[in-house]
């Protein structure tokens, strides 16, 4: 009986420190910290480049409208898609990729990571994974955590799936009922500058109903800002960002990135 209970209470006092060492990597999620000494992390690339993203999609309500203004536009981005929002909508995923557009995965299920424990990320971020690949018939190599905030087994599954975590420099916060096209280009301008990575959502399918209309607002706005400040915008695959592609480079060359995530 005291054998057990001192097993117990050793297993009790561990928690706290297990809980920690899970919750670590959330630090990131503090945007000025992870710009200023999480490089990879936060997309960052080129100075004259800036890296358009979009989350939560696709979704045929919304997504068809970012397409064909990025099309007029003739600019190509990266779009972090949900599993079970590609698993809904294969032909959109497959338009996507038909435009030239760069395909990375949200997870499955828009779930925060701090909640699951090891098996049920991997078997998210696997099932998101797979059901991209099945589609477009190429496997994603980045990965965008939900709410941005990463765990000890988030880093440890990407890893093993091969797949790269990448944030953001600057977004628009147009995910709430409130936001505005105005307000989602002001909060974008307030902290872009070249070799930033922006973040937008194309769908409200975790969002205020309709949120997607502030973004899609603001979106010809913040080209034409970059234009007006010299930056090209694209991919994250053409930001000049320590990405997995450069990684396999340096691999096969001999080299080693000095980047440091």
């Amino acid at each position: 009986m005291n054998t057990t209970r001192a097993l117990r209470t050793a297993a009790l006092a561990a928690l706290p420190v297990l809980a920690a060492a899970h919750a670590a990597p959330a630090v990131s999620t503090f945007g000025p910290l992870r710009n200023r000494v999480m490089p990879r992390l936060s997309g960052r690339g080129r100075p004259d480049h800036v890296a358009l993203t979009f989350d939560d999609g696709p979704d045929p309500r919304s997504t068809p409208h970012f397409l064909r203004l990025l099309a007029e536009r003739e600019v190509r981005a990266t779009f972090f898609l949900l599993g079970r929002q590609a698993h809904r909508s294969p032909g959109l995923v497959r338009e996507i990729a038909a435009a030239g557009h760069e395909i990375g995965i949200h997870g499955r299920l828009h779930r925060p990571l701090l909640l699951r424990g090891p098996r049920a990320t991997y078997d998210d971020f696997s099932r998101a994974r797979d059901t991209v690949a099945a589609i477009t018939g190429r496997e994603p190599t980045l990965f965008r955590p939900p709410y941005g905030v990463m765990s000890t087994a988030a880093h440890l599954a990407v890893r093993r799936l091969g797949l790269t975590p990448v944030l953001w420099t600057c977004w628009g916060e147009d995910w709430t009922a409130r936001a505005t096209p105005e307000s989602v280009h002001r909060t974008v301008v307030r902290d872009l500058d070249g070799g930033g990575t922006v973040l937008l959502h194309d769908s409200d399918c975790t969002s205020a109903p309709g949120a997607w209309r502030s973004a899609l607002g603001a979106l010809p706005r913040i080209l034409d800002t970059c234009a007006e400040r010299g930056f090209e915008v694209g991919r994250l695959c053409d930001h000049g960002w320590a990405g997995p592609d450069a990684r396999r480079r340096g691999t096969r060359s001999g080299r080693r990135s000095s980047t440091v995530l």
